[in-house]
């Protein structure tokens, strides 16, 4: 059975897409969890064809989390769904503030589900104050566990950067949306709703591809991009960063940003690759295992090939594949400013023989 999952945080524009798919396919149907009550321990399965609803059921968990459902009911009944042979389509359409990721892995693994495309829709209207926002999922009443701590800018662009698709509803902003998703996602395909998606049915989506694609322990990224006041610069250094210089700033430069992805290197820290996540006004830091140098010869075998051949290409005689390549999207950002802080938190000439005992990120260090 052909499997289209549809994700987005616009559950509006979400469900629309949805409908647009289940008129175009014949025998078609969708399956959706509700979650609104899932702090009370309460989720539904509501499933229904292009004339609307055919069930609606409470669902019994061992715990009521996003992670539980996924496991104990949504592939279940998947998996019992192509069993009958009723349906050539099931569009799993996802809660808002589910992310997309570990759906389409616990599906791609079934060799009777083919998942032929991950898309998120966005509606076009709501789609830059929600990124640039400071809410948390709470404060929506979109939390999907105990103590979910996820900001709704963290949700969202997540639920963009990871689909093979992007599916746009409405007309407001379109150009600057359009330039903002080409941005954050350049390997999607841009669709408006209303539009044939029953193109997206004629691919299989891979997950292992996407992971490769996202992993920023060798992601490259989009050098400089400037268009409808989107800009995207990536900034790429073979030099470390004082670490006591780059902590005072890192509260100036995540605030330059709407979006940053990357990884870095350190002084004093000369083992540790360093993963960079930041999303409007939150940064998470955290190790992303040694550079590919600092690896004896004997392990190298145990290093992916897609890590290999993308470190190989840009690989240093003197420091390896050890450099600092961050990637930041903003609106309106001032790329000059912004690439000068950076530059100011590199180590100097003078300072490279320096002992670094005090480094703020000695926690992330490989021990």
């Amino acid at each position: 059975m052909r499997i289209a999952l549809v994700a987005g945080l616009h559950a509006a524009a979400r469900r629309r897409a949805v409908d647009e798919l289940l008129a175009a396919v014949p025998g078609s149907i969708a399956v959706h969890h509700d979650m609104r009550d899932i702090g009370d321990g309460a989720v539904h399965r509501v499933v229904r064809d292009h004339a609307g609803p055919t069930e609606i059921a409470a669902v019994d968990l061992d715990h009521a989390c996003a992670s539980c459902t996924l496991r104990e009911d949504l592939v279940p009944f998947l998996l019992s769904t192509a069993d009958t042979g009723r349906h050539g389509l099931c569009v799993v359409e996802a809660w808002e503030a589910v992310e997309p990721r570990s759906i389409a892995e616990a599906i791609s693994v079934q060799e009777r589900l083919h998942l032929t495309t991950v898309a998120t829709v966005v509606d076009t209207a709501r789609l830059t104050s929600d990124l640039g926002g400071d809410d948390d999922l709470t404060d929506r009443g979109l939390d999907v566990a105990q103590d979910d701590s996820r900001t709704v800018a963290e949700v969202l662009h997540r639920q963009l950067e990871y689909p093979n698709t992007l599916v746009l509803r409405g007309t407001e902003n379109e150009h600057h949306v359009r330039s903002l998703l080409r941005q954050l996602n350049p390997a999607a395909t841009l669709l408006r709703s209303g539009a044939d998606l029953r193109s997206l049915l004629d691919r299989r989506f891979d997950p292992a591809s996407t992971h490769d694609r996202l992993n920023p322990a060798w992601a490259h990224y989009t050098d400089h991009a400037e268009e409808h006041g989107v800009g995207s610069v990536t900034w790429t250094r073979r030099r470390p960063m004082h670490p006591e210089r780059f902590a005072d700033a890192l509260e100036r430069i995540v605030s330059m940003s709407l979006r940053g992805r990357g990884r870095f290197w350190l002084a004093g820290q000369p083992d540790s690759l360093l993963v960079w996540d930041s999303y409007r006004d939150l940064l998470m830091v955290e190790n992303g295992g040694p550079w590919m140098a600092s690896l004896p010869e004997a392990a190298m075998d145990l290093v992916s090939p897609t890590r290999r051949s993308r470190a190989l290409v840009d690989w240093d005689p003197a420091v390896g594949d050890r450099r600092q390549h961050l990637s930041f999207t903003g609106i309106g950002m001032d790329t000059d400013a912004l690439l000068s802080l950076l530059d100011s938190c590199l180590v100097t000439d003078e300072e490279a023989d320096q002992d670094f005992h005090n480094d703020p990120f000695a926690e992330f260090s490989e021990r």
